[in-house]
C-alpha cells in the first residue's frame, strides 16, 4: 500500500506543469510557468498559460530551454529521452 501511494505521489509531481508570479523589468506581474522533465512538454506549458489567463488569454514575455521537436524529429511520434528545462514568461491580457 505505501509503495503504491509513492508511486502515485511521484506521479503527480512529474505530470504537472506549475505556476508561480513573477514581476517583469516594467513592474507589471506575470507568471513563470515551469514544464521541465522528460515527461512534460512545451504544449504542457502553453495548457498551463490557458488555464492561468483564462478570461482574455496571454502574451509569451519569454521561453528558456530546448525547443519543441518537429514530427519529423520525434521517436514515434514522441520527444523521447530529451529531459530539459523549459520555462515560459507570459503576461495575462
Amino acid at each position: 500500500m505505501s509503495k503504491s501511494l509513492a508511486l502515485f505521489a511521484v506521479l503527480a509531481l512529474t505530470g504537472c506543469a506549475t505556476a508561480a508570479p513573477t514581476y517583469l523589468k516594467n513592474g507589471e506581474q506575470g507568471l513563470s510557468i515551469d514544464c521541465s522533465g522528460g515527461a512534460m512538454s512545451w504544449e504542457q506549458c502553453y495548457k498551463k498559460a490557458e488555464a492561468s489567463c483564462p478570461a482574455r488569454g496571454y502574451d509569451i514575455i519569454g521561453t528558456n530551454g530546448t525547443p519543441a521537436l518537429k514530427e519529423s524529429e520525434k521517436t514515434l511520434g514522441a520527444d523521447i529521452g530529451n529531459y530539459t528545462s523549459r520555462s515560459l514568461v507570459v503576461l495575462c491580457k
